[in-house]
């Protein structure tokens, strides 16, 4: 299978680009990959690349989003950090993916038994993880729980878990000017998803 065109790309629509991704976990789950030399598809991209979508995710080591989604090279934008929030930095990125590199959908893809997660839970302080954990305060203080509020809880950090998904997703529409008016223009959708590290399925939300 070759790597994405820039004809690909052009008409590909958003609801395309989702229905690209949830057919390629539903492969996925059936161990049924489609068949790639990803070393041709480095030599279809040398020359330019054409992504039909940005996966922000986890730096979990078990949601590598290309696999998950069966995806070769080329295909996807990936921007990972623990806990998938955004910061400017992300934003960025993501702009760069969507209003100047063409990509028609952005996913923000949580996932089960999250680590920065449940530090955050559990307002672990260590090194720099400190600062990057306090990006979940918000998400913690909206949640409301009665009951064992901490990293053992697995429903609790799975509702923690969902609401940092739909907050981060709120998040760039609101910080993001550009991403914003390519969502309301209708050319991008923006949407989030849950990997469960259990079985491989991603539930998009």
């Amino acid at each position: 299978m070759r790597a994405f065109t820039k004809t690909d790309q052009d008409q590909i629509s958003p609801t395309d680009a989702l229905t690209l991704l949830k057919k390629g976990n539903e492969r996925f789950l059936t161990n049924q990959a489609v068949g790639r030399n990803l070393l041709d598809q480095v030599s279809d991209t040398q020359s330019g690349q054409y992504p039909f979508a940005c996966v922000l995710g986890c730096i979990d080591s078990r949601v590598p989003s290309e696999l998950v989604f069966d995806q070769g090279i080329g295909d996807i934008f990936n921007v990972r950090i623990a806990g998938n929030f955004v910061n400017t930095d992300i934003l960025g990125s993501m702009e760069f993916a969507c209003q100047v590199a063409g990509s028609k959908l952005i996913v923000v893809l949580g996932h089960t038994s999250c680590g920065a997660i449940k530090g955050a839970c559990d307002r672990v302080e260590l090194g720099n993880l400190t600062s990057l954990l306090k990006n979940f305060d918000p998400v913690l203080d909206s949640v409301a729980y009665e009951g064992d509020r901490s990293s053992k809880n697995k429903e609790f950090v799975d509702r923690v878990t969902e609401k940092n998904v739909h907050d981060t997703v709120a998040n760039i529409k609101k910080k993001s000017t550009v991403l914003s008016t390519l969502f309301e223009a209708g050319e991008i959708d923006i949407v989030g998803a849950i990997y469960d590290v259990g079985s491989g399925k991603v539930s998009f939300l």
